[in-house]
């Protein structure tokens, strides 16, 4: 049976173009929610090379360890296209809201989107090989950084997440460096798929059974999938999704 939602299908690696990338981005963490929850959602673009290894870019932090960083979270990806989507469904924020590195993002490209990108990509960047590992799961703090109370609902509603990468090999990559695909061992795994059993057929059990066994999606991600199996239920979204209160030592 073919998977629901669009998908690569028998797509060959040599199928997607060769992708420049526009612009590398990296941030401080800084303190960003109502709590002073830390945050290093901030990016901005370098102009020089940088150091990629398996923590990420040179110079590049996160507020929060536990959701953010890490093997399998080393590089965030969102698409520049995006942006003009945005600005179309919500024309009362102000535009200059939506600019490159306003999600969080370390690399910013045209031309790969979830449509097209799968589950275990693997891309040469620079003297770096990355390989893709999972979607954006969006949380609050996209509330906060466009304005918007609801904006980490409606990133994940409309599945323009971005993805993260782990880094295979460590190496020196810069602005404009060429992505180029060397393999792609799950081609009916693209990541609008992935994000559309995530959210929308979130019970699905024979698409969750494939992704327990996706040797290349994030650890995390799988034993998600594993414990919607056994459980029969989809966990609680609403803490990753609403602001928090401000506690009363803010006050």
């Amino acid at each position: 049976m073919p998977p629901s939602g669009p998908f690569c299908g028998e797509q060959t690696v040599n199928a997607l173009p060769q992708t420049a990338a526009v612009q590398l981005l990296v941030g401080r963490a800084l303190l960003f929610g109502p709590n002073d929850e830390p945050s290093g959602i901030d990016k901005h673009p370098v102009g020089r090379p940088l150091w990629l290894t398996a923590n990420g870019l040179e110079g590049d932090e996160q507020g929060d360890h536990h959701h953010h960083g890490g093997p399998d979270k080393s590089v965030h990806h969102y698409p520049a296209e995006h942006y003009a989507a945005w600005r179309l469904d919500l024309p009362k924020l102000q535009a200059e809201r939506f600019r490159v590195g306003a999600f969080g993002e370390n690399l910013s490209t045209f031309s790969l989107t979830e449509a097209n990108v799968c589950v275990g990509d693997v891309f040469r960047l620079g003297s770096a090989l990355l390989q893709v590992s999972q979607a954006r799961q969006p949380c609050w703090k996209l509330n906060l950084r466009f304005g918007n109370p609801d904006m980490s609902r409606r990133v994940q509603e409309s599945a323009r997440t971005g993805w993260y990468y782990r880094v295979l090999e460590t190496g020196e990559v810069a602005p404009g460096a060429a992505l180029h695909l060397l393999d792609r061992p799950h081609p009916d795994w693209p990541l609008a798929r992935l994000l559309w059993h995530l959210y929308s057929d979130p019970l699905n059990v024979s698409a969750l059974a494939d992704m327990a066994a996706l040797s290349n999606l994030s650890a995390s991600w799988r034993e998600l999938a594993r414990r919607r199996l056994a459980s029969g239920h989809i966990e609680d979204w609403l803490r990753r999704l609403k602001t928090p209160v401000i506690q009363a030592r803010h006050l």
